[in-house]
């Protein structure tokens, strides 16, 4: 048995530990600050002796470092007339991180790694913020070029991009390639043998954004000496999917998180953007309805969708509530098939009911039911007949619905996709490249059933895809971290259908204990008449539709966008939006955008003009009920 201690030995014991315990923080501390000094002595300095001190980790390899003065032209190479110059000092950091994926020379699944461009604002402008932005597509990029700067540019229209960002906001930016050169499309993601490349599809889908935050805070911690006191994500399309990702599984890694048309449901939703083409294909002989067929029965739908307090507003609120149906509509039918249209853009009872099949989106069999009965808004989907949605009706088709020359165009990145899926290249466009085969355009004799077994493989194929459909519902982690996350989606989008986003965020709500908890942290906002992008994605050319502020266009000095600005005040002042009010660029109209799921509901007055409405959900609450402020 052993020998048992005395009380008075075990408190001498306790204080002789908490004694050198104290020194030896004492000492600990005493080193921090010498070692702090020293730190503050040996900044990162903005030329090649970088190259050798920051070396963050065995995987990491600066490759460039360049400074540019105020007024300097922001380019590698020789500069020309549309070269933009820069706003004020500023340096720019390419880094490389591996491992990359091995394989033949020129084959677009060999990758040297994941390649990440940082732009430091001089350390006298710097705003104490990291500001980094997402990609698109598929995200590739000249990250590890050497002869061309990717970031460089303006304020864009969704996201600005870093060299504006860093050299106007003043704060720290950043992007990256994802682990993969681009243009090529979604070639990288398949071996040449015609195997899934699981390692760049993990870098595309996570580990790229994931080792940007990363080794962007780390730069910046050497760089200026201390740590950014906020950072923030930007993304829209593959950024807004990018965003949610690192919020699902990187929940530290950012602040504030503005994700606008959110790309994730990867696979159902890219899957469903070749259906419009397959119902051509299938319904209508090969033939695609013409642009002016398409604006016409867009602006059709719109026509009978758009009234407020019996106005026409241009383009529709609340597509959600549309059930146009052309098929029941002579004005749309040609005089031969017993309507009353003459015009060349009228449409056949057979065209008009492919109309309604584009607009419900895609189903196992080719069918669509009658608008009446469901309108492709409903958040219960992917089992059964209906796997996704349509675009919105009044909504452009000309991006997954369009022709050339009478000859059908389909949007690539799908072609692409259901390529990957089925794992045959020559399903795709002659842009993917691959040694088993290039694309061939094989896509058109995919049958009804056909696409419904890709959009199957695309969600069966989770795990060798990492994942892609950024789809999990669960953001506890990220609510617990403390950071606030904005997702706004265009409600004229016209290439990721917006009830998509309306069906994760519900998915959340189910999951996360109802939407108040949620909205204390996380929130949606749809915009009528928004495309894909900021701007009007109708099929009325006349449609001006209110839109939110870019490029200082909302009177910001920095010119931020107005969401970032909402963002950065929820995450730094606990300011929590419910209400944006948005306007047009001539500032003739406006109108709120609520968040979801109260809508701008009119009450009285000028239907074009924001003091007229109030954001209320169907039992009649308002916006004032609401606590604007976190607790």
């Amino acid at each position: 048995m052993a020998k048992q201690r005395s009380p008075g030995a075990f408190a001498c014991a306790v204080v002789l530990t908490l004694a050198l315990a104290v020194s030896s923080q004492g000492r600990a501390h005493a080193r921090d600050r010498d070692d702090g000094d020293r730190q503050q002595q040996k900044l990162l300095e903005c030329n090649d002796t970088l190259k050798d001190d920051f070396q963050p980790d065995s995987l990491t390899t600066v490759l460039l470092v360049k400074a540019f003065k105020k007024d300097d032209h922001l380019t590698l190479g020789t500069p020309t007339p549309t070269t933009p110059q820069a706003a004020n000092d500023v340096c720019v950091v390419k880094l490389l991180v591996g491992p990359g994926n091995p394989g033949p020379v020129g084959a677009p699944s060999t990758s040297p790694g994941i390649g990440i461009e940082i732009w430091l604002p001089a350390r006298e402008n710097w705003n104490h913020r990291i500001h980094v932005t997402g990609g698109g597509g598929w995200a590739g990029g000249n990250q590890t070029n050497l002869t061309v700067l990717a970031g460089a540019g303006g304020a864009g229209s969704t996201t600005p991009a870093p060299s504006f960002i860093a050299t106007v906001e003043g704060a720290v930016s950043a992007n990256t390639d994802t682990g993969h050169s681009g243009p090529g499309g979604g070639s990288f993601a398949m071996n040449p043998a015609g195997s899934i490349n699981t390692v760049l599809w993990n870098d595309f889908a996570q580990r790229g954004i994931h080792e940007m935050a990363v080794k962007t805070k780390q730069i910046t911690r050497a760089y200026y000496g201390k740590d950014a006191k906020y950072s923030y994500w930007d993304g829209f399309s593959t950024g807004g999917r990018q965003g949610h990702k690192l919020a699902q599984l990187h929940p530290d890694d950012f602040d504030g998180i503005l994700a606008g048309a959110p790309a994730f449901n990867w696979t159902r939703f890219i899957t469903n953007e070749l259906y419009p083409q397959i119902v051509y294909q299938r319904d209508l002989g090969g033939v695609p309805l013409t642009a002016g067929q398409l604006n016409a029965l867009g602006n059709a739908a719109i026509n009978a969708c758009d009234v407020v307090n019996g106005q026409h507003m241009g383009y529709i609120p609340d597509p959600s509530e549309c059930r146009y149906d052309p098929t029941f509509d002579p004005t749309v039918i040609c005089t031969a098939n017993g309507g009353t249209n003459s015009t060349a853009n009228c449409v056949t009872p057979l065209q008009a009911q492919a109309m309604n099949k584009l607009w419900y989106g895609q189903t196992r069999d080719g069918t669509a039911p009658p608008p009446s009965v469901d309108n492709a808004w409903s958040v219960h989907i992917g089992v059964g007949n209906h796997l996704w949605y349509g675009l919105a009706r009044g909504s452009s088709f000309g991006g997954l619905g369009g022709s050339i020359g009478g000859a059908p165009f389909p949007f690539s990145i799908a072609t692409d996709l259901v390529a990957l899926e089925l794992q045959n290249p020559m399903l795709a466009t002659p842009s993917f490249i691959n040694a088993t085969g290039n694309g061939a355009n094989g896509w058109k004799n995919l049958s009804y059933a056909q696409m419904a077994e890709a959009y199957d493989f695309g969600v069966i194929l989770q795990p060798s895809f990492a994942h892609i459909n950024t789809d999990d519902a669960n953001l506890r982690p990220f609510r617990k971290s403390g950071g606030k996350m904005i997702i706004y989606h265009g409600l004229a989008d016209v290439l990721i259908m917006p009830q998509g986003s309306v069906n994760y965020y519900t998915r959340v709500i189910h999951e996360m204990d109802g939407l108040k908890k949620v909205q204390k942290f996380y929130r949606l906002f749809l915009i009528p008449g928004m495309t894909h992008g900021i701007g009007n994605g109708t099929t009325n050319p006349n449609a001006n539709p209110p839109l939110p502020g870019i490029a200082g266009g909302d009177g910001v000095a920095d010119g931020t966008s107005q969401f970032y600005d909402v963002l950065t005040a929820w995450v730094e002042k606990g300011i929590a939006p419910s209400r944006i009010d948005i306007s047009t660029v001539d500032r003739t109209k406006s109108r709120p955008i609520c968040a979801y799921p109260k809508k701008a509901t009119f009450v009285s007055g000028d239907v074009n003009v924001a003091s007229s409405y109030v954001c209320a959900i169907p039992d009649g609450r308002h916006d004032h009920d609401d606590d604007d402020h976190d607790d």
